[in-house]
């Protein structure tokens, strides 16, 4: 069991989305792995991915390459057992670049709590490191920093 469980009501789909920022903002792939069924289908950007093993791998390519990654999400929308979130996080390449990427994500889970079906839309925007909205050490989000709608994204 992964709670909360559906059917979701605006507190616990809020409460979803605020867990899977705070797993995905550990960059720990195993863990953020956990929160999805074995047989999970994503689509993210134009990659297409099945199971467990797929996601580590995906997820840890990603924040090899992706650094300095902190991610804010927000819910959208819910039902049964679905929610939509957007998103917004800030990364840096290797070559010290930063980016702003904003997208959106369809999740939907099955009864036990876990995502079964990820889709996630995204799109990177090169900003400067002084426009830079997110400023807290690496891991989870702290309650007191603002969301995205507080800092205007």
């Amino acid at each position: 069991m992964r709670p909360p469980l559906p059917p979701f009501n605006a507190e616990t789909a809020a409460q979803k989305a605020r867990l899977a920022e705070d797993a995905w903002n550990s960059r720990d792939a195993e863990k953020v792995s956990l929160a999805y069924t074995e047989d999970s289908v994503w689509r993210n950007r134009a990659e297409f991915l099945t199971g467990r093993a797929e996601i580590v791998a995906f997820l840890q390519r990603k924040w090899a390459r992706e650094l300095d990654y902190r991610l804010i999400k927000e819910l959208w929308a819910f039902t049964d057992n679905r929610i939509a979130v957007r998103f917004a996080y800030e990364w840096r390449d290797d070559g010290g670049h930063w980016f702003r990427s904003y997208g959106n994500e369809n999740w939907e889970f099955d009864d036990q709590g876990l995502m079964r079906r990820r889709i996630a839309s995204i799109n990177d925007l090169p900003i400067a490191e002084a426009d830079r909205k997110f400023h807290w050490p690496l891991g989870r989000r702290p309650d007191e920093h603002p969301g995205l709608s507080e800092l205007g994204l």
